[in-house]
């Protein structure tokens, strides 16, 4: 009884390996199988690239920020590659020094947000004129806007620097709001292009409905125009504060710290081989750097080191910043069309 009963289960488990088997072999199995082979390779591959660009792309930044964790003892040591052996903030607390960094910091970004402001409304004004306002010679003013993103600044910083000598602005903050103020900051051209397009792309019956209203041109631009530029002006100003806060030429073609009083980051971060020494003879001389050589400002590694450090909490606000208006950011390039 019990051999019959188990050669039944035998047979029984016989058949079902046997049609699991010609299933496995049938047509429409083996193209599920393809296509599931296929969809985990192209996951696979997927992910291997986008976490290798991920690491490409965040390496400068880890290595920046390992080394302003490592101990000043550690930089001639060859076997601290990339943890660090002592962990230190002297590297930070050095920097912020250097930079004169909460000063610097309080004055860049006023300096950006006024920027930012001006820029917006003096391209969008003027992109604005050139989708809307056609007039006799626009499309060859628009042309020379256009002109001036492919000429590089340097080209014309002689004449500025004089025109801006001759109204007393050289050493004043006010030189880089009237440039921005007058649609002639920093890439004020391209501005003024995402404007125009943005502007152009909107419906004529929005104007056409405010000047039945009676409303004129002012009153349309900014009652009617600029609430349905959103994506535009999320965009310019994201761009305009960003640029001007990394802004180093004209800062100093306009010489804007001439008294020492109206430190600016990337001025500081320019001049922190010179300010480093000072700042080290006089925290050495408090006692706030115990364990470090006297000479160890000399040394390029560690002028390197500041000068890395100092990048990083430059960028450190732009950064923190950045999280926060991920998203919006994102929205506003798609709905302006800006690629690359």
């Amino acid at each position: 009884m019990k051999t019959n009963t188990f050669t039944t289960y035998f047979n029984k488990s016989k058949d079902y390996l046997t049609e699991r088997y010609e299933d496995f072999k049938s047509p429409r199995r083996s193209i599920k199988r393809k296509k599931t082979f296929k969809r985990i390779s192209t996951l696979s591959f997927t992910y291997f690239f986008l976490i290798g660009l991920c690491f490409v792309i965040l390496f400068p930044t880890i290595q920046q920020i390992l080394q302003a964790l490592r101990a000043p003892q550690d930089l001639n040591d060859p076997s601290v590659i990339w943890i660090p052996k002592t962990w230190s903030t002297m590297n930070l607390t050095i920097s912020i020094a250097v930079l004169d960094y909460w000063k610097a910091l309080i004055n860049t970004a006023r300096i950006s947000a006024m920027s930012m402001i001006l820029q917006l409304f003096s391209t969008a004004l003027a992109g604005y004129a050139f989708a809307r306002l056609k007039f006799k010679g626009s499309n060859i003013l628009f042309i020379l806007v256009i002109f001036t993103i492919v000429v590089p600044p340097q080209a014309l910083s002689l004449t500025r620097f004089l025109y801006f000598r001759q109204l007393n602005l050289i050493g004043s903050r006010f030189s880089i709001y009237l440039m921005n103020g007058l649609g002639m900051g920093i890439r004020s051209g391209i501005f003024i292009f995402i404007f125009r397009q943005f502007f152009a792309g909107l419906p004529k019956e929005l104007e056409e409905s405010a000047q039945i209203d009676g409303a004129g041109v002012i009153r349309t631009f900014i009652q009617v125009m600029l609430p349905n530029a959103r994506g535009a002006i999320v965009t310019v100003a994201l761009f305009s504060f960003v640029w001007a806060w990394n802004d180093s030429y004209f800062v100093g073609l306009f010489n804007l710290n001439a008294n020492g009083q109206f430190p600016l980051l990337t001025m500081q971060l320019l001049n922190v081989a010179e300010n480093t020494q000072a700042v080290y003879a006089r925290m050495n001389y408090a006692g706030l750097l115990g364990g470090i050589g006297q000479d160890i400002w000399k040394n390029p590694l560690f002028l390197s080191t500041i000068s890395n450090v100092s990048a990083l909490l430059i960028m450190l606000p732009l950064l923190i910043g950045y999280l926060f208006v991920q998203k919006g950011f994102v929205e506003s390039v798609e709905r302006t069309g800006i690629v690359g």
